[in-house]
């Protein structure tokens, strides 16, 4: 298995990071042929996804957050901004983890989809996330 960390600035507003470039190095430098590529954010209030970036699809996907976890005073954990307890929530929409599929070196993603760090949280601009790559 070959693991490395990445650092990831996020700024200090919501917005999503694609990461799809950083897996492909990385893929490129464990020598990967197939196998299984995991991407891990050690965090509880952000998650990654398999998604369209772009053309609008960022946007969308913050909306419908924003939407479905509102920034109001109805979280119990309320410590950071506004609407913090929000951000704990997430990983029930939004998953800390995923799996994606390599063969012949290459995550196998559809045309449009990129791998993406969806970060809410105004409170913590720097994320640490892991990417694994196990030999099938």
């Amino acid at each position: 298995m070959h693991s490395t960390e990445l650092t990831v600035d996020t700024g200090g507003s919501p917005g999503l990071v694609d990461l799809t470039d950083a897996c492909r190095r990385f893929l490129d430098e464990a020598d990967a042929d197939e196998g299984l590529l995991t991407v891990f954010v050690a965090h509880a209030t952000a998650g990654v996804v398999v998604v369209e970036l772009g053309a609008g699809s960022d946007a969308d996907l913050l909306a419908a957050l924003e939407q479905l976890l509102p920034r109001d005073d109805r979280w119990r954990h309320r410590h950071g901004s506004p609407g913090h307890g929000a951000d704990h929530v997430l990983p029930l929409l939004v998953s800390p983890s995923l799996t994606v599929p390599v063969i012949g070196g290459r995550m196998a993603l559809g045309t449009w989809q990129s791998i993406a760090l969806v970060d809410p949280n105004r409170d913590n601009p720097r994320r640490a996330v892991r990417l694994a790559y196990l030999a099938g």
